[in-house]
């Protein structure tokens, strides 16, 4: 399995889709089946029974999972590739368009 490119908490820009060039911040990641769920992209309407959770039911909206290759890291603004490189013996994802590290 390998590691993906975008984290919980990152921007990210959606690059095709019904959602395209919609923006967001990723809620949760599931590295199994690469994909993401990106804060008010991809909605889905679920209708739900009554439960000792939810008393009434209903009609909820929630966000659906987008894969991974439909969006691109948010780096000041414009969307970017996210590398990995060496930082000196701690491995660090960079942005590509310019160069900076990411995390620290």
């Amino acid at each position: 399995m390998s590691m993906l490119k975008i984290k919980k908490g990152d921007m990210v820009k959606v690059i095709a889709g019904k959602d395209k060039d919609k923006e967001g911040k990723v809620i949760a990641v599931n590295q199994k089946d690469s994909r993401v769920i990106v804060e008010g992209v991809n909605m889905i309407t679920k209708h739900t029974k009554p439960s000792a959770a939810n008393a009434n039911g209903g009609i909820i909206h929630q966000e659906a999972p987008i894969h991974v290759s439909n969006v691109m890291y948010l780096h000041k603004g414009k969307a970017t590739r996210v590398g990995f490189k060496m930082d000196g013996d701690k491995k660090v994802r960079f942005a590509k368009s310019t160069g900076e590290v990411i995390d620290n």
